[in-house]
């Protein structure tokens, strides 16, 4: 984008968006392909790994039991079924277009700053960049606190969960991939927060004393968005996801600037 964004027509711009969107979905399509080309490392190493007492997160905790003089976890193992004719295969794209879409976050966010860059100030461009190049990682971050925290302790509660004993779990594999994607990719999102908060706060919008003022409403506002974006909207999901926002929104408080010392001198004669 080497025209000036105020000297670029309307068809430049749009020309522009193209070759994003191009190089965007080359890659994706690239990554999708090699992704679905490693069927058994994806599903067996990675997607289905929770589902048995040899995930690693399953096998952490019992060693911190065990060094803390508790018991060990119980055996754990959740068996799918599929009643879909066309269902696995269609997992199989599915999944495989998602985690590319994870391993290619960086070059999409790269591409969307590409493009917006030319149309910001050079205040706005030094906190978007900033807010940028932090997105990505706290995306990783979030996917990482979602698939070894939230998703297999969700797991372990609702699939071994029985209103009696004469009532067995049948999971589906449409179901266990649907919890499987929107938590960890739900995750992924939120842990955004304190970019956002960031980039809001560079450029004057908000400050880390407004943040604080409004802590007690952020546990609240946290139990809420939980409930909203938890699949199952069981208590011990939405606590679980819950806890997690509440610490971003103390991060986002450390990494938001103090209000500047004139407005604060002004509210004081206001007074």
């Amino acid at each position: 984008m080497g025209a000036v964004a105020g000297e670029m027509t309307f068809w430049e711009h749009l020309d522009e968006l193209r070759k994003v969107i191009f190089r965007s979905f080359a890659v994706l399509i690239v990554l999708m392909v090699a992704l679905f080309l490693c069927k058994e490392t994806v599903f067996d190493g990675v997607v289905l790994a929770p589902l048995t007492d040899g995930f690693f997160v399953y096998r952490w905790m019992d060693r911190l039991l065990g060094l803390l003089g508790l018991g060990a976890l119980e055996p754990f193992r959740v068996e799918l079924v599929n009643i879909d004719l066309a269902a696995q295969f269609f997992t199989h794209v599915r999944i495989s277009f998602w985690l590319a879409v994870i391993v290619a976050l960086p070059f999409l966010i790269y591409q969307v700053w590409l493009f917006v860059r030319p149309a910001l100030y050079d205040r706005e461009k030094r906190a978007a960049q900033t807010a940028f190049g932090l997105s990505s990682l706290l995306f990783y971050i979030g996917v990482g606190v979602g698939y070894v925290v939230v998703f297999p302790l969700t797991l372990r509660f609702l699939g071994t969960y029985q209103v009696s004993e004469s009532v067995a779990n049948q999971i589906s594999l449409l179901s266990y991939i649907g919890m499987f994607l929107k938590l960890n990719l739900i995750m992924g999102v939120v842990f955004e927060l304190p970019a956002l908060a960031l980039l809001l706060s560079r450029i004057g919008i908000i400050n880390r004393q407004m943040l604080r003022s409004f802590r007690k409403y952020a546990i609240v506002a946290a139990l809420a968005i939980s409930a909203v974006i938890t699949p199952s909207g069981d208590a011990f999901t939405m606590i679980v996801v819950a806890l997690p926002l509440y610490l971003l929104y103390e991060v986002s408080i450390t990494l938001c600037k103090d209000k500047p010392k004139e407005v604060e001198v002004r509210n004081d004669i206001d007074k």
